[in-house]
C-alpha cells in the first residue's frame, strides 16, 4: 500500500512552520495515542503514522530531502522509517515535550507543573458538625487540628544553623534525572533528592533534616450564614507546611450540618408541620409558630382548612450564602382527630353528626359518586 503524504497526514501545508507542525502532531498524538485507545488497531497505525510524519518533517534535514525526493529518500537504506518501535534516524524529533503537555507523568516523566508542586505541603481535612440554627446565623469558631510547620531553628531548610544544602550529586541539582526508552527521552523525579535538587549534610537537630516539625495547631475559622450539610469550605495555605521553601497545603472544613427537631431543610427552604384540632381546622383559628430565628409568626387559618393545606411564609427560611436574601417557611397543617373522648364530647359529635349533611363534605360526596359509578359498570 502506497505511502501518504507525510503533509496530508498532518493536516498542514508544505509552507507550515516548526510550530504548526508540532502543534498539528500534537492533535494527532493525543487522539490517537494507544493509551487512549487500547486494543484499537486504526488508532495505533494512524498514531504510528503521524508519529513517522513528524519524525521526518521535524528534521531539517530530513525534512528537505523528502521536499525534493518525496518517500524515495528514505528507501533502500535512506533512514528515518523505522515505524513505530524503533522510528530509526528520528534524532532531530523532540517527542518528550510534545507527550508532556497532554499525558504529565507519561513513561515516568513528570511535568514542569508537577515538578514545581513538588515541595508543597498536603492539604487537610476537618469536619465540623454545626446546629441548624448555626448554619441560619453563621458563627466563628475555634479549632484545633495536628499538621506540620515549619522547623523554627532551620527556618524550614533542614540544615543545622550555620549551613546550607548541598547540590544533589545525583541528579546535579536538577532535580531531575533523563533516560533514554526507545525514540522518548525520559524525565524521573530524583530518587536521592525527590525532585528537590538538594541534599542535607548536616541535619537540623530539631527536625532531623526535614524542616517541618509535628504540631497542634488553634486556628479560628469562619462559618458564613447559610452553610448547608456537605459545604466544604477552603482555607488556602493552612494546611502543612512546604518542604524546602514549598507552599503550604490547604485546609478543607467539611461542614455537617445536624438534623432539627422541628424543622426541615431543602436547600433555602424550611418545612414543619403544626398540628391543629378539627375544631380549629372547621370554624378557622390564628395560629402562632416558631421560625428559625428565635422569634414567632402568625398564621390565619381560614375556616374548612383541609389536612395538608400548606402555608408559605415568605423570607422566613434560611439565608443564601454570601447573599441578602432568604427562602422560604413552610408550614404544613396537620389535622389531629380527637382520641380519649369523654361522653359529653361523645354526645355532642353525635348529634353533629346527625345534622351534618352532603354539603359539608363535598370530597366524600364526590368519592360515594364515583364509586357507585364503579360499582355499576
Amino acid at each position: 500500500m502506497a505511502k501518504r503524504d507525510y503533509y496530508d497526514v498532518l493536516g498542514v501545508k508544505k509552507s507550515a512552520s516548526p510550530e504548526e507542525l508540532k502543534t498539528a502532531y500534537r492533535k494527532l498524538a493525543v487522539k490517537y495515542h494507544p493509551d487512549k485507545n487500547p486494543g484499537d488497531k486504526n488508532a495505533e497505525d494512524k498514531f504510528k503514522e503521524a508519529s513517522e510524519a513528524y519524525g521526518v518533517l521535524s528534521d531539517k534535514s530530513k525534512k528537505d530531502n523528502y521536499d525534493n525526493f518525496g518517500h524515495a529518500a528514505f528507501e533502500n537504506g535512506g533512514g528515518g522509517q523505522g515505524g513505530f518501535g524503533g522510528f530509526g534516524g528520528f534524532s532531530g524529533a523532540d517527542f518528550s515535550d510534545i507527550f508532556e503537555d497532554f499525558f504529565g507523568d507519561f513513561g515516568g516523566r513528570r511535568s514542569s507543573r508537577s515538578r514545581s508542586s513538588d515541595n508543597r505541603g498536603s492539604d487537610l481535612r476537618y469536619d465540623l458538625s454545626i446546629s441548624l440554627e448555626e448554619a441560619y446565623s453563621g458563627k466563628k469558631q475555634n479549632i484545633q487540628f495536628s499538621t506540620s510547620e515549619k522547623c523554627n531553628t532551620c527556618k524550614g531548610n533542614g540544615s543545622k544553623p550555620g549551613h546550607s544544602p548541598d547540590r544533589c550529586t545525583y541528579c546535579g541539582g536538577n532535580g531531575r534525572v533523563r533516560s533514554n526508552q526507545g525514540f522518548f527521552t525520559v524525565q524521573q523525579t530524583c530518587p536521592q533528592c525527590a525532585g528537590s535538587g538538594e541534599e542535607i549534610t548536616n541535619p537540623c537537630s530539631d527536625c532531623n533534616g526535614q524542616g517541618n516539625k509535628q504540631t497542634s495547631k488553634k486556628i479560628s475559622v469562619t462559618i458564613p450564614k447559610g452553610v448547608d450539610d456537605g459545604t466544604r469550605i477552603r482555607l488556602a495555605g493552612k494546611g502543612e507546611a512546604g518542604t524546602r521553601g514549598g507552599a503550604s497545603g490547604d485546609l478543607y472544613l467539611f461542614i455537617n450540618v445536624q438534623s432539627h427537631d422541628l424543622f426541615k431543610r431543602s436547600e433555602v427552604n424550611l418545612f414543619f408541620e403544626f398540628p391543629i384540632s378539627i375544631a380549629d381546622a372547621a370554624l378557622g383559628t390564628t395560629i402562632e409558630i416558631p421560625t428559625i430565628d428565635g422569634k414567632k409568626a402568625k398564621i390565619k387559618i381560614p375556616d374548612g382548612t383541609q389536612n395538608g393545606k400548606q402555608f408559605r411564609l415568605k423570607g422566613k427560611g434560611m439565608p443564601f450564602m454570601r447573599r441578602g436574601d432568604f427562602g422560604d417557611l413552610y408550614v404544613q397543617i396537620k389535622t389531629e382527630v380527637p382520641v380519649f373522648l369523654n361522653k359529653e364530647q361523645k354526645d355532642l359529635l353525635e348529634k353533629f353528626r346527625k345534622i351534618d349533611n352532603e354539603k359539608s363534605n363535598p370530597s366524600i360526596k364526590k368519592f360515594f359518586q364515583r364509586a357507585k359509578a364503579f360499582w355499576k359498570s
